[in-house]
């Protein structure tokens, strides 16, 4: 699970205690990129004080998104020699820029799902008929920091592309709330540990 923007691998991963799956690892990665504002915080790519999603990105947020989406791939590429998991099994997660980075570069990787929390996506999403992992989308519906319209955007892209997506709209703002960990845990359930037939 991807953290985000100031935040650290710490602040996401206090949650792997709330979900009651002990037959999963759980692995919670830093962002390459010192956070401005905070000696502790990282950060996947700058957001500047004025953003606004939609907006073009800058060269430097480009050129610093460029470096953590290499550095991520290179990343879960080798987890399966860590961890005897291969991606088709793997499930990329992440909360806000984190759900930003899971978009860009898990729709390109063979992973068994993606969980964005918060989220929202920064470049036009292409799906690989071949990959295509289910998509679970959560949103608060006053979220202050990342305007719900993000998680429409996303939501009607990858269902035009025939992404499977499930989708949730909540009472509540920029935030994981207890009822958001009970549906990571009902889709993490249903995609990996399908009851057998």
């Amino acid at each position: 699970m991807l953290h985000g923007w100031g935040a650290n691998a710490a602040d996401v991963a206090a949650l792997s205690g709330y979900l009651n799956l002990p037959q999963l690892q759980f692995f919670f990665p830093n962002a390459p990129h010192p956070f401005p504002y905070s000696p502790l915080g990282r950060m996947w790519y700058d957001l500047p004080p004025d953003y606004r999603f939609g907006d073009a990105p800058t060269q430097t947020q480009l050129d610093q998104l460029q470096q953590s989406r290499d550095r991520l791939v290179d990343y879960l590429k080798s987890l399966e020699a860590t961890t005897g998991v291969p991606l088709d099994r793997t499930i990329l997660a992440g909360f806000s820029q984190g759900g930003a980075m899971t978009l860009d570069v898990g729709l390109d990787l063979p992973l068994a799902a993606l969980m964005v929390l918060s989220g929202y996506a920064h470049r036009p999403m292409v799906v690989s008929p071949d990959r295509s992992p289910p998509v679970l989308l959560v949103h608060g519906q006053i979220d202050q920091v990342v305007p719900l319209q993000a998680a429409h955007q996303a939501r009607e892209q990858l269902l035009a592309q025939g992404t499977s997506v499930q989708y949730h709209e909540l009472n509540m703002g920029h935030e994981i709330q207890p009822i958001v960990l009970k549906l990571m845990q009902s889709f993490i359930e249903e995609t990996v540990f399908p009851p057998e037939s």
